[in-house]
C-alpha cells in the first residue's frame, strides 16, 4: 500500500518520497518492531545520497498486476507441460522440448495402445492437457489486454521503436519505471536492468 499512501500524502500537499527497505536496513538497531523501524526511516531519509522510489500511477499498478498475474499463468502452463512430458518419460515415450512438439504429438500419444499407457494415465494426461487449453486462453486474454494498452501508451509505443521490443517488455517496462525519471542518467538504468560491466 505504499504506492497508494504516497499518493494520497501527495494530494493532501506533503512531499511523500519512498525508500527501498534494503536501503533503510543498514539504519536498524535492535529488534524490529514500528519504533526501531521509524528510527531508521527517519535517519536514513535525511542521508543526501539517499535514493528514492517513483510513486506508481494507479494505471502502472493496474499494468504490473496483469503482468504478474501473466508471468504467474505463464510459469503454470510450463509446469503442467513438464509435468505431462515427464509422465510420458516414465512410459518410455519421449517427447522433444518446447511446448508446440509435444501438442503436435499428444493426439497421436494418446491414442497409444493399453500396454504403453493406462486408460488411468491417459484421463489424466487429458485433464492436464485442459488445464493447459484454459491457461492459454487465459495468457491470451492478458496479453492481448496488456497489447492494447501498449499501443495506447506513448511510453510504450517509443520504447517499441527500439528493434526487439515489442509491447509485452514496453509495458513490462513502463509499468516498472514509469517514464524513467528515477534515474539520473542511462548507466543507471542499465544497472538497474542487470546490465553491467563485467
Amino acid at each position: 500500500g505504499a504506492h497508494y499512501l504516497s499518493r494520497k500524502l501527495a494530494s493532501l500537499g506533503h512531499d511523500a518520497r519512498l525508500m527501498p527497505a534494503k536501503y533503510v536496513r543498514p539504519y536498524s538497531k535492535g529488534q524490529k518492531n514500528d519504533f526501531n523501524d521509524a528510527e531508521a526511516i527517519a535517519e536514513a531519509v535525511q542521508r543526501p545520497t539517499m535514493k528514492f522510489v517513483a510513486t506508481k500511477t494507479a494505471d502502472q499498478l493496474d499494468l504490473q498486476a496483469l503482468h504478474r498475474v501473466r508471468e504467474r499463468l505463464v510459469s503454470q502452463r510450463t509446469g503442467i507441460i513438464n509435468q505431462i512430458r515427464a509422465f510420458l518419460l516414465e512410459r518410455g515415450i519421449a517427447v522433444r522440448q518446447g511446448q508446440r512438439f509435444l501438442r503436435v504429438e499428444l493426439p497421436r500419444i494418446l491414442a497409444t495402445p493399453p500396454d504403453v499407457l493406462s486408460p488411468r494415465m491417459v484421463r489424466v494426461i487429458e485433464g492436464l492437457t485442459d488445464d493447459w487449453r484454459r491457461l492459454d486462453e487465459r495468457i491470451e486474454g492478458l496479453s492481448g489486454e496488456i497489447e492494447e494498452l501498449a499501443k495506447r501508451d506513448p511510453g510504450c509505443a517509443r520504447l517499441m521503436s527500439v528493434p526487439g521490443i515489442g509491447p509485452i517488455i514496453s509495458s513490462a517496462m513502463v509499468a516498472a519505471i514509469g517514464t524513467g525519471d528515477g534515474f539520473s542518467k542511462g548507466r543507471d538504468f542499465a544497472a538497474w536492468l542487470g546490465l553491467v560491466p563485467k
